[in-house]
């Protein structure tokens, strides 16, 4: 009986054991924060002003900590999920808007012909092509494109999505992304729909996606719980004079592409994207247009970017971005948008201390010039804060990123 009862003890033991071995949850996160130098910066009562500030959103990567599980389903089959959370290390505030799980909340089924989930997500653009950027890499949030206009660097997410991303197939993988509207009776209104591939073998990896957004306003750009559109908190005409007086448009739609090319410890890189706010004056549907805005607004990006391997420990970086906007038309006499052009520089250098934690310290300089869209002169706008008092402005950031 007794050797009965040690063998069911150990067999209870073993079961207990294969099924925890099948199944597991991962908590992890990112404490990421910097002191900033930015000079002209916009404030009441006067211009251009130099500021000092502690950030811990704007890093290397947004501060977030999330949970990441996987059940195995037998067959090749896993159930996974990601809840992630972003925040303000300095006042405990949640980032995205309030969102409990702002950056990422989905679930889904992983198998051999790919995985499928659903819930609050990338877009392709993003997955695809936003990885060529130093945005992703070593300049942060700030090294993003003026306003982050073309969204390679996921300013905003995808509410109420289904994703499908197929596995590697020698060095090739791709996916799409489908948002439901929820609009009974319209089928396409605030509708988002993209796709992309990407191909990484050797030293050569390449990217291009798509993304199509319909009432971008409401859809896209005012997906946050306290979110309104381009017009509204953090997309404020003082945060990204470079798109929010597009805030009407009917579509918004980006064709990107990026490539990147590694001979030894050296990689250059370049991303190429075509923005456009298309059938502008749709006031009913997506917002407003104080500059009565028609037709189409299109932007032209391109940056190119190089970075090298000093030890494995220690990276520096360069990147140029340029910018080109043709302007839009107008129904009042006041406005004569003729379009815009902005020229960033970004500078970094990253190392790391453990495999967990590093320092690092880059510079971003923008100047603008012509109409924005809010039918002012431009001024410089780096993605991430209000915008400057005139035309030019600098930011400098030291930080200290740690894992876990």
């Amino acid at each position: 009986m007794k050797k009965k009862a040690l063998v069911a003890g150990l067999s209870s033991l073993a079961a207990i054991s294969t099924a925890h071995a099948q199944s597991s949850v991962t908590l992890y996160g990112i404490f990421d924060e910097g002191f900033e130098y930015v000079t002209n910066v916009r404030t009441s009562g006067t211009t251009g002003k130099s500021l000092y500030q502690l950030d811990a959103t704007s890093g290397l990567q947004g501060s977030r900590w999330g949970l990441r599980g996987a059940e195995d389903l037998g067959g090749g089959m896993k159930a996974i999920f990601v809840l992630e959370n972003g925040f303000d290390g300095n006042t405990g505030r949640l980032g995205q808007g309030g969102a409990l799980f702002g950056r990422q909340s989905y679930v889904g089924i992983s198998s051999q012909f790919g995985t499928v989930t659903a819930g609050r997500q990338y877009d392709s653009v993003v997955d695809y092509v936003g990885i060529f950027g130093v945005s992703d890499q070593w300049a942060s949030h700030r090294g993003a494109h003026p306003g982050d206009l073309d969204n390679l660097n996921n300013s905003a997410r995808t509410n109420n999505s289904v994703k499908y991303a197929s596995n590697t197939i020698g060095g090739f993988t791709f996916g799409g992304l489908y948002s439901f509207g929820g609009q009974a009776g319209d089928f396409t209104r605030n509708q988002v729909f993209s796709v992309g591939a990407a191909y990484n073998n050797g030293p050569l990896a390449l990217g291009v996606g798509y993304l199509n957004v319909r009432n971008p306003n409401v859809s896209f750009f005012g997906n946050n719980p306290n979110g309104g559109g381009v017009t509204a908190n953090n997309i404020s005409p003082a945060a990204n004079p470079v798109i929010s007086g597009y805030a009407s448009a009917h579509t918004y739609q980006v064709v990107a592409a990026g490539a990147a090319y590694t001979i030894g410890a050296a990689t250059l890189g370049a991303t190429y994207s075509n923005t456009r706010f298309l059938a502008l004056g749709n006031t009913g549907a997506s917002g407003p247009s104080p500059q009565r805005y028609t037709g189409d607004a299109t932007f032209n990006n391109v940056e190119v970017n190089a970075k090298y391997q000093i030890t494995p420990a220690w990276l520096v970086g360069v990147a140029y971005d340029y910018t080109k906007g043709n302007g839009a038309d107008s129904t009042l006499a006041t406005i004569h948008n003729d379009g815009v052009k902005y020229h960033q520089f970004a500078l970094g250098t990253d190392y790391s201390l453990t495999k967990r934690t590093d320092v690092y310290i880059f510079g971003i300089y923008q100047k603008a010039s012509g109409v924005d869209s809010t039918g002012q002169e431009a001024v410089a706008s780096i993605t991430g804060l209000t915008a400057a008092a005139v035309n030019h402005a600098a930011l400098v950031r030291a930080g200290l990123r740690v894992k876990f």
